[in-house]
């Protein structure tokens, strides 16, 4: 809970681990309120909300990186099959309902 200085702090962490990629931490040091007054506990409250929203930004940001890896590593796979080519237009327009007949 101490600092390098001698300061007290806090270390607000997240790691992440996946048995396909390689694991990342998002970490940020907080000082801890110098006293148990209102004011100081509030400058820290907002401090650590800060650092949870950075936390999201950073994970955020790692996790769609490691999707759009993971989704092209599984096109290279599947690249050599069949594939069944899919109107996206055509599929939004009649989600839920019953797909028309198809004239090909």
């Amino acid at each position: 809970m101490a600092s390098s200085n001698g300061t007290a702090a806090f270390n607000f962490s997240a790691a992440y681990t996946s048995p396909t990629n390689e694991p990342f931490t998002f970490s940020e040091t907080l000082p801890a309120p110098p006293s148990s007054g209102v004011a100081d506990k509030t400058v820290y409250l907002g401090a650590l909300r800060k650092a949870i929203g950075s936390a999201q930004d950073s994970i955020n940001k790692e996790l769609t990186a490691r999707m759009e890896e993971d989704k092209a590593r599984e096109a290279g796979k599947n690249s050599a099959a069949p594939k069944t080519a899919v109107d996206e237009a055509l599929e939004e327009e009649n989600y839920g309902e019953e797909a028309p007949p198809n004239d090909d």
